[in-house]
């Protein structure tokens, strides 16, 4: 036990192939396996040693059985594929991923799945996925006021959020509803992020049955930008806020006065109790 013993020690973590997807997973590991100089029989001592600290022999890996894994496609088993991570450095994610085993899916996998029973979820933090998110913004913002976002980030980052995991990137745009508005209050509370999806920007009309399936839009116009309920009425575009907000409708030249970026399709916000808004003048 003592030569893989020693090559393992020198060597540090195996760096995921540079082209993953020209091979199959276990041609990936072969190749790992020999940039480590690590023989069959190398890697099925160093398998023995872990079942004997783990006290289970389904962490040993026998010669034939790695042959397999390597050159015939054979998939190992969960205690087996933690073996070789052990033994070769690697990122279990990462080679779960290989196989096509995506862990950054399963909470937004698990949110397809409605249950009829309120439940706590037991993914931790790693399991959310991961969405592009704004991690330093531009100093001079203003939070009382509503901002489009997406102009403010100085910064971009990747943060584990459920709900956004399939969310296109290249169509999402995010803003901050500023402190001081109102105008779709209780349905959005002053402060929160939302996201705007670029794509639907025709203002729709219809029936809904309640408030919250009509579309919220995200709007632009010459002194700032807005959100509500919009009606488009003879190149007219009224914003609608909702009436709790206490705020009457505006009106704009359509498409002269105002831009719709897009509809609001997700957002984050705190439940905290919150102060009257504002009369109306």
């Amino acid at each position: 036990m003592t030569a893989p013993h020693a090559r393992l020690s020198l060597t540090s973590r195996a760096s995921a192939d540079p082209n993953p997807s020209m091979d199959e997973p276990g041609q990936k590991l072969k190749r790992i396996r020999e940039r480590l100089n690590l023989r069959y029989r190398d890697v099925e001592e160093a398998s023995l040693r872990i079942a004997e600290i783990r006290g289970s022999d389904e962490f040993a890996i026998v010669l034939s059985r790695l042959a397999d894994i390597e050159n015939k496609g054979t998939v190992p088993t969960i205690f087996r594929l933690y073996s070789l991570c052990a033994i070769y450095r690697l990122d279990p994610v990462e080679v779960l991923d290989w196989y096509g085993v995506d862990l950054s899916a399963l909470a937004a996998d698990a949110a397809e799945l409605g249950l009829e029973k309120t439940h706590l979820v037991g993914f931790g933090p790693g399991h959310f996925g991961s969405a592009l998110l704004p991690l330093a913004l531009d100093p001079g913002i203003d939070l009382s006021k509503t901002t489009y976002l997406s102009r403010m980030i100085q910064r971009w980052g990747t943060l584990p959020l459920m709900l956004l995991n399939r969310l296109n990137p290249e169509n999402y745009r995010y803003a901050l509803v500023g402190t001081e508005d109102w105008s779709m209050h209780p349905i959005i509370q002053p402060g929160a992020l939302v996201v705007i999806d670029e794509s639907r920007r025709k203002i729709t009309s219809g029936t809904w049955t309640t408030e919250f399936e009509r579309p919220i839009y995200f709007l632009e116009h010459r002194n700032g930008y807005v959100l509500g309920w919009c009606n488009l009425e003879e190149g007219r575009l009224i914003q609608f806020p909702h009436p709790s907000s206490q705020m009457a409708p505006q009106v704009f030249d359509y498409p002269e006065a105002i831009d719709v970026v897009g509809q609001v399709t997700a957002v984050a916000m705190q439940f905290a109790p919150a102060k009257a808004p504002r009369q109306k003048s």
